[in-house]
């Protein structure tokens, strides 16, 4: 077995089973116990009715599960048995939650199903091996301990868990995390014909919208909080440089492609108002100036910034024009995506900031030790 080295690939793949039971068990409503037991489905006759949607779902979608367990394998020094206990994770994964779904009246649990999951983990974890036989893994080992810092891997799965995050309808572009009007609905519907209910914050008396010069600087605050987080593991100016546009363009593209699906192809640069430009320049500025900035001062300036922006987004209501984005999200062609980007999408700031903090503490405590 090899030497165990730090890799993203753990805490990507718990992520991503994480988004795979909120997908596969959606929308967590009416349970109940059945005629037939759990497990009756597994030597149940093959389903008659099927379309290749379902199929080339159930297929793919552990594909990425059974690729991060084998790189994670791999990288903690399993060697040869790493594709084995992935695929054997992701179809323990996918036997647990399709016994689960004998529980929900909306779902119907499927041998078929089970079999194209660890079908599909089988051919992620066989990609793998072959980038781990043709040295991709070792070239990315070297590229990230020469541009990152040891203890980057948590930096690195908020990174790439950014796009996905982006492409859940948001009421400012990059502005993640407005969660107020929805956590203070629910709390109304739980306190309802009680006299808690009075206590609520908002009092249902809505709160007047940002103006333009707010969104704008919402915009740069949600493209700085990422780009901060960056820049505290990379080692050189030169490398936050080419980061800074690397993460511009993933912005870009990612907030286009959300403004697409949901409004249609012809409509993917409608977000591009004068605001949000207002904002991508204020951050093109903001992150050529901060290029030099010490590593514990981008972890205070990126907890500042998140600080910041989430406190005007949720003192400000969302747009008509968003409450029917989400309408087309939650009730049209992408109710099997939209939970997961959802909640990516509300708690990617919450999570950097967790992360922030935790990391500042750390840097204290190792100071005070020497």
């Amino acid at each position: 077995m090899g030497e165990p080295r730090r890799s993203s690939a753990w805490p990507l793949a718990l992520a991503f089973a994480l988004l795979v039971v909120y997908a596969s068990l959606y929308p967590f409503e009416r349970w109940h116990l059945r005629d037939v037991t759990p497990w009756a489905y597994l030597w149940a006759p093959l389903p008659r009715y099927w379309t290749w949607f379902d199929v080339t779902a159930n297929l793919l979608g552990y594909a990425p599960l059974g690729l991060l367990l084998t790189v994670a394998g791999l990288r903690a020094g399993a060697g040869r048995w790493a594709p084995w206990q992935a695929v054997g994770l992701a179809m323990g994964l996918s036997l647990l939650i399709e016994t689960t779904q004998a529980f929900l009246p909306m779902r119907v649990a499927s041998n078929l199903d089970l079999g194209l999951n660890t079908a599909g983990a089988a051919l992620g974890a066989a990609l793998a091996v072959w980038l781990d036989h043709l040295g991709v893994l070792e070239r990315w080992s070297r590229f990230r301990s020469h541009w990152f810092v040891p203890q980057a891997q948590g930096s690195l799965v908020l990174l790439a868990l950014w796009p996905p995050a982006l492409l859940y309808p948001v009421s400012v572009p990059f502005g993640l995390g407005q969660v107020a009007e929805r956590v203070e609905a629910t709390l109304a519907d739980w306190l309802q014909g009680t006299p808690f209910l009075d206590w609520l914050p908002l009092g249902g008396v809505l709160p007047p919208p940002l103006s333009p010069l707010s969104e704008a600087f919402c915009v740069a605050l949600g493209l700085l909080a990422p780009l901060l987080l960056g820049y505290a593991d990379l080692r050189t100016a030169g490398r936050r440089a080419l980061f800074l546009l690397l993460l511009l363009v993933a912005g870009w593209l990612a907030v286009a492609l959300s403004t697409a699906m949901t409004y249609g192809p012809s409509h993917a640069w409608s977000w591009v108002t004068p605001q949000a430009l207002l904002g991508l320049g204020l951050a093109l500025l903001a992150g050529l100036a901060l290029l030099g900035l010490p590593r514990r001062l981008c972890l205070v300036a990126m907890l500042l910034c998140l600080a910041v922006s989430l406190s005007l987004l949720n003192r400000s209501p969302a747009s008509p024009y968003f409450a029917q984005a989400l309408d087309v999200w939650e009730q049209g062609r992408f109710i099997r995506f939209h939970g997961l980007s959802q909640w990516l999408g509300w708690c990617w700031p919450f999570a950097a900031l967790a992360f922030g903090l935790r990391s500042m503490a750390r840097r204290d405590r190792g100071q005070a030790a020497d």
